[in-house]
């Protein structure tokens, strides 16, 4: 839909703060109350945004994860687009908006939807992968929000976390791999 395109890319250009109905409505050309009629609220628009990158993010990344799989990509890949995710492509940035504006429900389909990846990826039985999501997700969204200032002040190179969540993210395959072998 080309509110929720124009809520992504106000996103991206200005931050959470920008996603108004009013600054959607203008980009679309339609008017405040059309938005206000279609989304209910400004956190009805941010709830639809929050489903609408959760499940563009969340198809890349499962076409990464099976490309990793089959040997066609790296596990590197999978670490990269899902911090991409929360940096880049402003996950983190409105997931902590929403946060702190006291709209939590919003996060909802993103949780829902990494949680249907991780099933649709056959994974949700095994323990130790839904721990290697859960932090690989965790680190990528701290990341996102203070990696740079923190990498710095550590004196660490700003690719650190991604590195640590690459590593994390092969000891976890291997681990599984022995696992499946006994």
């Amino acid at each position: 839909m080309a509110a929720l395109e124009a809520a992504r890319a106000l996103l991206v250009e200005a931050g959470p703060q920008a996603v108004t109905l009013k600054a959607v409505a203008g980009r679309i050309g339609r008017t405040h109350a059309n938005l206000l009629h279609h989304f209910g609220s400004a956190s009805g628009l941010q709830k639809a945004l929050a489903k609408h990158l959760a499940e563009t993010i969340c198809a890349t990344i499962r076409d990464a994860v099976i490309a990793s799989r089959s040997g066609i990509g790296k596990p590197r890949d999978v670490v990269d687009l899902t911090f991409d995710a929360f940096d880049r492509e402003g996950a983190g940035a409105l997931a902590s908006w929403m946060l702190l504006s006291g709209n939590e429900d919003a996060l909802d389909p993103i949780v829902d939807t990494i949680h249907d990846l991780v099933v649709d990826l056959e994974e949700y039985s095994s323990d130790a992968q839904r721990s290697t999501t859960l932090a690989l997700t965790l680190m990528a969204l701290g990341d996102a929000l203070m990696g740079g200032p923190l990498a710095k002040g550590l004196e660490l190179p700003r690719t650190a976390a991604r590195d640590r969540a690459e590593q994390m993210l092969i000891e976890g395959i291997a681990a599984g791999q022995v696992t499946q072998a006994d």
